[in-house]
């Protein structure tokens, strides 16, 4: 049975969203075809659309004996999550003929790695991006020769723009195939470490490639829980990949067998008798299991926004009070870096999403009335271990352990790391905020300190190399919204914050910008709304007054008289320096129409 919570929350995202969905199912009826695709072409459009394919493919999508299945991918080898797709299509291809059916790729999406990009000009580019890969993939699959696709997407705005894009051809069966996460390197608390002192200046920045090369080794997704993982762990509670494919490291053989089956079972589910479009599988009750496996596992803030934008691709009205309630009701069961010392592989081998799942429907957390990519046999399978197979060339998937591997890792509902879930919404005469609570310790959950306002991060560290802010304060960092500057994390903050918390200070980050998914020891209000540029009351706050952050209240207040503070002239900045250089010219309209964060930060609706 469902926790009434959750049930509560859920028929409150449906009646909210019945007409915005009502449509989207209208338009998913009215792309629906029955039968193959190419007998719906024109001999002309058929040609083009096989003219180089080999001749045993040309045959089979001409008779539509077997479905064609598209292939949109994200693959570039500067990106190591993405690196091993170079390898995908051609084996996917050949899957796809082991089981009567043909793949062709409908295109790439552009997928920039937001570790290169960090505290750097291109940073401003990241989350636009994001909704430039869900039109990319429109453009992909627009040809509409296909019956089902795969996606091939791991890291930060990269599955989110892709299912933003997949469901615009919400008719379409699709399944994700992940490529799994690079085999642990450096611990990430001796990283921290290396990286702090790099920041104090007592070590160079030899030592400090040395470390972060050794933590960022191989091909692979990085083995920290931040957004890319984040992201591995909602597409599968969510029902888009195969149950325990997430985090499985590249060039096994358990890998490969997972992607020949992601391939079969995408060829079966586009049977009209089985057909399972992702419009069916990605509905409420699929975006609540996201929600609540987010706060479960400490997962990243990232996804207040893009949780928001995913759903309202499919008619679906998500808001952070939907996820401040599941807060309230959800444990957090998982410690994985920034939220503890285990990385992603640790988390994996401790019981990983098979015992998250199975925890969480034991509570009733979750909706187990759900489409997956298995079809509508709901969560249940996804409690299941996967294996290779006596021969070694499939796999089976058998029960998982009884209890966690490791409880400093994984704990079960009965006994969880906390009894609230890892994000907290925050209100107060600053506008709304959320912040990561599951990496901040106890006492550094409230912080009311005098405010030192900046207007970008640079400014931070240059006062913090003079040795001006060996005191308690609250870095107020602004114009760092969505219609400002595109919204860059702010990743470059942590380690300056973490050494004055570690000193003794009380120190706090409040900022309408957005903070990397591995960050979360300082506490931290992101995605502050209405933002600076808006002339949201961030834009009104001065150097010495005093603000108020209470994570445990969910406060975000300045103790200012009110009447004064409404008076005030909000501030302004030169936004040039954002506005060209490194592609920046490009996205100046794409700024100027964005919505608000707690609107997903789009500009698609």
């Amino acid at each position: 049975m469902v926790h009434s919570k959750v049930q509560a929350v859920t028929d409150r995202i449906i009646q909210r969203s019945e007409e915005t969905r009502a449509q989207y199912l209208a338009q998913v009826e009215k792309a629906h075809i029955e039968g193959r695709a190419s007998a719906h072409l024109s001999c002309g459009n058929l040609a083009h659309a096989i003219a180089a394919s080999p001749e045993k493919d040309k045959q089979l999508i001409a008779s539509g004996r077997g479905p064609n299945l598209g292939i949109v991918t994200a693959y570039n080898d500067m990106l190591s999550a993405h690196q091993p797709y170079g390898t995908y299509p051609a084996r996917l291809k050949e899957a796809a003929a082991r089981h009567g059916a043909t793949a062709q790729v409908a295109g790439g999406v552009p997928a920039m790695c937001d570790g290169v990009t960090q505290g750097r000009a291109g940073m401003e580019l990241s989350l636009f991006s994001r909704d430039v890969i869900a039109m990319s993939t429109a453009v992909a699959l627009s040809h509409d020769v296909f019956e089902g696709v795969m996606f091939l997407g791991i890291c930060d705005k990269i599955v989110p723009g892709l299912v933003i894009g997949a469901l615009a051809f919400g008719h379409l069966p699709s399944i994700f195939v992940p490529a799994g996460p690079m085999p642990t390197g450096l611990s990430n608390a001796e990283k921290v470490r290396v990286r702090q002192l790099y920041a104090e200046g007592k070590v160079g920045r030899e030592e400090l490639l040395e470390a972060e090369s050794a933590s960022y080794h191989s091909a692979g997704t990085c083995t920290f829980y931040g957004t890319a993982n984040s992201n591995q762990m909602l597409v599968e509670i969510m029902g888009l990949q195969l149950p325990g494919s997430s985090f499985v490291n590249p060039g096994t053989g358990l890998r490969d067998a997972l992607n020949e089956a992601a391939v079969a079972q995408l060829a079966k589910i586009t049977e009209p008798s089985l057909h399972t479009p992702i419009a069916k599988i990605l509905t409420e009750k699929a975006f609540v299991n996201g929600i609540v496996g987010l706060l479960a596992t400490g997962g990243s803030t990232n996804h207040t926004l893009h949780l928001v934008a995913m759903a309202r691709a499919a008619g679906i009205q998500l808001t952070w009070q939907d996820m401040a309630d599941l807060s309230e009701v959800v444990p957090l069961l998982c410690h994985v870096y920034p939220n503890g010392s285990a990385d992603i592989n640790h988390f994996a081998a401790a019981g990983g999403m098979q015992l998250l799942i199975r925890e969480l429907l034991s509570a009733g957390l979750l909706h187990d009335d759900v489409y997956t990519v298995l079809g509508g046999s709901g969560l249940k399978p996804y409690c299941d271990d996967p294996f290779l197979n006596e021969t070694g060339d499939g796999v089976v998937w058998r029960p998982t352990a009884e209890e966690s591997g490791d409880t400093s890792v994984i704990r079960p509902v009965s006994d969880p790391f906390s009894h609230h879930g890892g994000l907290q919404l925050l209100e107060g005469n600053l506008g709304r905020s959320v912040i990561k609570v599951s990496a901040i310790k106890p006492e550094h959950l409230k912080v009311k300190a005098p405010a030192i306002v900046l207007h970008n991060q640079d400014e931070l560290l240059e006062r913090f190399k003079a040795g001006e802010l060996e005191r308690d304060f609250v870095a107020v960092v602004r114009f760092q919204g969505p219609q400002a500057n595109g919204m860059p994390e702010l990743h470059k903050l942590t380690p300056p914050l973490g050494v004055l918390q570690d000193r003794g200070f009380k120190v706090a980050l409040v900022t309408d910008g957005r903070m990397s998914g591995a960050s979360g020891k300082v506490p931290a209000a992101i995605h502050v709304s209405p933002e600076a540029v808006e002339g949201g009351p961030i834009a009104k706050v001065r150097d010495g007054d005093i603000i108020e952050l209470d994570s445990e209240a969910g406060v975000l207040h300045v103790h200012v008289d009110e009447e004064e503070f409404t008076a005030r002239e909000a501030a302004q900045c030169d936004l040039s320096e954002s506005a060209r250089g490194m592609g920046r010219e490009l996205f100046t309209k794409m700024r100027a129409i964005a919505s608000g964060a707690e609107s997903g930060a789009s500009i698609l609706f």
